[in-house]
Protein backbone atom coordinates (compact mmCIF):
# COMPACT_ATOMS: atom_id res chain seq x y z
CA UNK A 1 0.00 0.00 0.00
CA UNK A 2 1.36 3.40 -0.87
CA UNK A 3 1.73 6.09 1.78
CA UNK A 4 -0.04 8.55 -0.53
CA UNK A 5 -3.22 6.51 -0.36
CA UNK A 6 -4.14 8.10 2.97
CA UNK A 7 -3.69 11.56 1.50
CA UNK A 8 -6.27 10.76 -1.16
CA UNK A 9 -8.90 10.33 1.57
CA UNK A 10 -8.25 13.57 3.44
CA UNK A 11 -10.67 16.45 3.12
CA UNK A 12 -9.72 20.09 2.80
CA UNK A 13 -8.47 21.40 6.13
CA UNK A 14 -8.08 17.90 7.50
CA UNK A 15 -4.67 17.27 9.12
CA UNK A 16 -3.00 13.89 9.53
CA UNK A 17 -2.06 13.37 13.21
CA UNK A 18 -0.91 9.73 13.08
CA UNK A 19 -0.77 6.80 10.69
CA UNK A 20 0.20 3.20 11.25
CA UNK A 21 -0.30 -0.41 10.35
CA UNK A 22 -1.17 -3.52 12.32
CA UNK A 23 1.62 -5.91 13.27
CA UNK A 24 2.84 -7.63 10.09
CA UNK A 25 3.59 -11.30 9.44
CA UNK A 26 2.32 -14.43 11.10
CA UNK A 27 1.31 -13.99 14.74
CA UNK A 28 0.00 -16.03 17.60
CA UNK A 29 -2.70 -14.73 19.91
CA UNK A 30 -3.91 -15.83 23.33
CA UNK A 31 -6.90 -17.58 21.73
CA UNK A 32 -4.48 -19.89 19.90
CA UNK A 33 -3.86 -21.71 23.20
CA UNK A 34 -7.32 -23.22 22.61
CA UNK A 35 -7.58 -23.03 18.83
CA UNK A 36 -4.33 -24.85 17.97
CA UNK A 37 -5.09 -28.05 19.93
CA UNK A 38 -8.73 -27.93 18.78
CA UNK A 39 -7.73 -27.51 15.13
CA UNK A 40 -5.21 -30.35 15.34
CA UNK A 41 -7.85 -32.67 16.81
CA UNK A 42 -10.43 -31.59 14.22
CA UNK A 43 -8.09 -31.96 11.27
CA UNK A 44 -6.62 -35.24 12.52
CA UNK A 45 -10.02 -36.80 13.02
CA UNK A 46 -11.30 -35.53 9.66
CA UNK A 47 -8.29 -36.97 7.82
CA UNK A 48 -8.58 -40.26 9.76
CA UNK A 49 -12.29 -40.52 8.94
CA UNK A 50 -11.89 -39.61 5.26
CA UNK A 51 -8.98 -42.04 4.82
CA UNK A 52 -10.89 -44.92 6.42
CA UNK A 53 -13.98 -44.22 4.34
CA UNK A 54 -11.90 -44.17 1.15
CA UNK A 55 -10.17 -47.47 2.08
CA UNK A 56 -13.47 -49.17 2.80
CA UNK A 57 -14.72 -48.33 -0.69
CA UNK A 58 -17.83 -46.74 0.80
CA UNK A 59 -20.38 -45.12 -1.53
CA UNK A 60 -19.15 -41.92 -3.21
CA UNK A 61 -21.46 -39.77 -1.06
CA UNK A 62 -19.60 -40.83 2.10
CA UNK A 63 -16.23 -40.31 0.45
CA UNK A 64 -17.19 -36.79 -0.62
CA UNK A 65 -18.82 -36.01 2.74
CA UNK A 66 -15.46 -35.84 4.53
CA UNK A 67 -13.77 -33.44 2.10
CA UNK A 68 -15.29 -30.21 3.53
CA UNK A 69 -14.28 -31.30 7.04
CA UNK A 70 -10.70 -31.95 5.93
CA UNK A 71 -10.58 -28.57 4.15
CA UNK A 72 -12.00 -26.82 7.24
CA UNK A 73 -9.43 -28.61 9.40
CA UNK A 74 -6.55 -27.57 7.16
CA UNK A 75 -7.80 -23.97 7.24
CA UNK A 76 -7.96 -24.05 11.05
CA UNK A 77 -4.48 -25.55 11.36
CA UNK A 78 -2.65 -23.50 8.70
CA UNK A 79 -4.83 -21.28 6.53
CA UNK A 80 -6.19 -18.89 9.14
CA UNK A 81 -2.68 -17.65 9.96
CA UNK A 82 -1.97 -16.80 6.33
CA UNK A 83 -5.38 -15.21 5.75
CA UNK A 84 -4.92 -13.06 8.87
CA UNK A 85 -1.41 -12.00 7.77
CA UNK A 86 -2.67 -11.16 4.27
CA UNK A 87 -5.53 -9.05 5.62
CA UNK A 88 -3.19 -7.17 8.00
CA UNK A 89 -0.66 -6.60 5.19
CA UNK A 90 -3.33 -4.70 3.26
CA UNK A 91 -4.50 -2.60 6.21
CA UNK A 92 -3.48 0.93 7.12
CA UNK A 93 -4.78 3.26 9.83
CA UNK A 94 -4.86 7.04 10.05
CA UNK A 95 -5.97 9.56 12.65
CA UNK A 96 -6.80 13.08 11.54
CA UNK A 97 -8.06 16.08 13.43
CA UNK A 98 -11.61 15.04 12.39
CA UNK A 99 -11.79 11.25 12.11
CA UNK A 100 -10.17 7.83 12.19
CA UNK A 101 -9.64 6.12 8.82
CA UNK A 102 -9.20 2.39 8.29
CA UNK A 103 -8.10 1.35 4.80
CA UNK A 104 -8.25 -2.39 4.29
CA UNK A 105 -8.75 -5.22 1.87
CA UNK A 106 -6.58 -7.45 -0.26
CA UNK A 107 -8.91 -8.13 -3.19
CA UNK A 108 -10.92 -4.93 -3.08
CA UNK A 109 -10.33 -1.78 -1.05
CA UNK A 110 -12.59 -0.76 1.80
CA UNK A 111 -12.43 2.54 3.63
CA UNK A 112 -14.07 2.96 7.03
CA UNK A 113 -14.30 6.41 8.52
CA UNK A 114 -15.25 7.14 12.12
CA UNK A 115 -15.96 10.76 12.97
CA UNK A 116 -14.35 11.77 16.25
CA UNK A 117 -17.36 13.96 17.13
CA UNK A 118 -19.71 10.96 17.11
CA UNK A 119 -17.32 8.50 18.75
CA UNK A 120 -18.82 7.84 22.17
CA UNK A 121 -16.90 4.78 23.34
CA UNK A 122 -13.23 3.89 22.93
CA UNK A 123 -11.83 0.66 24.36
CA UNK A 124 -8.07 0.31 24.86
CA UNK A 125 -6.48 -3.15 25.13
CA UNK A 126 -2.73 -2.85 25.80
CA UNK A 127 -0.21 -5.71 25.93
CA UNK A 128 2.93 -5.66 28.09
CA UNK A 129 5.09 -4.73 25.06
CA UNK A 130 3.06 -1.55 24.37
CA UNK A 131 1.30 -3.03 21.36
CA UNK A 132 -2.45 -3.35 21.47
CA UNK A 133 -5.87 -2.74 20.01
CA UNK A 134 -8.27 0.20 20.14
CA UNK A 135 -11.96 -0.56 19.60
CA UNK A 136 -13.88 2.45 18.27
CA UNK A 137 -17.46 2.26 19.50
CA UNK A 138 -19.60 -0.15 21.49
CA UNK A 139 -18.95 -3.84 20.97
CA UNK A 140 -21.73 -6.15 19.89
CA UNK A 141 -22.38 -8.43 22.87
CA UNK A 142 -22.23 -11.56 20.68
CA UNK A 143 -18.94 -10.53 19.06
CA UNK A 144 -17.41 -9.47 22.40
CA UNK A 145 -17.63 -13.10 23.64
CA UNK A 146 -15.66 -14.45 20.66
CA UNK A 147 -11.92 -14.92 21.13
CA UNK A 148 -9.59 -12.57 19.23
CA UNK A 149 -8.98 -13.72 15.67
CA UNK A 150 -12.24 -15.66 15.48
CA UNK A 151 -14.44 -14.69 12.52
CA UNK A 152 -16.91 -11.94 13.40
CA UNK A 153 -19.73 -10.34 11.49
CA UNK A 154 -17.91 -7.42 9.91
CA UNK A 155 -21.00 -5.22 9.63
CA UNK A 156 -21.89 -5.50 13.33
CA UNK A 157 -18.33 -5.31 14.68
CA UNK A 158 -17.05 -1.87 15.62
CA UNK A 159 -14.00 -0.58 13.74
CA UNK A 160 -10.69 -1.42 15.41
CA UNK A 161 -7.09 -0.34 15.24
CA UNK A 162 -5.70 -3.85 15.69
CA UNK A 163 -2.26 -4.74 17.02
CA UNK A 164 -0.62 -1.32 16.70
CA UNK A 165 2.62 -0.17 18.32
CA UNK A 166 2.51 2.41 21.13
CA UNK A 167 -1.22 1.88 21.44
CA UNK A 168 -1.57 4.03 24.56
CA UNK A 169 -0.06 7.09 22.85
CA UNK A 170 -2.43 6.61 19.88
CA UNK A 171 -5.34 6.31 22.33
CA UNK A 172 -4.26 9.58 23.97
CA UNK A 173 -3.99 11.27 20.53
CA UNK A 174 -7.57 10.22 19.75
CA UNK A 175 -8.83 11.57 23.10
CA UNK A 176 -6.89 14.86 22.60
CA UNK A 177 -8.27 15.27 19.07
CA UNK A 178 -11.79 14.70 20.42
CA UNK A 179 -11.32 17.35 23.12
CA UNK A 180 -10.05 19.87 20.55
CA UNK A 181 -13.24 19.41 18.49
CA UNK A 182 -15.42 20.63 21.37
Amino acid sequence: MQASEIGQHLGSGERLLWSGRPQQGLRLQASDAFLIPFSLLWCGFAIFWATNVARSKAPIFFQLWGIPFVVAGLYLVFGRFFVDATIRAGTEYALTNERVLILSGWRSRRTRSVLLRSLSEIDLNEDKDGRGTIVLGPQNARNARLPPGWPRGSESAPPTLDSIENVKSVYELIRRAQRELV
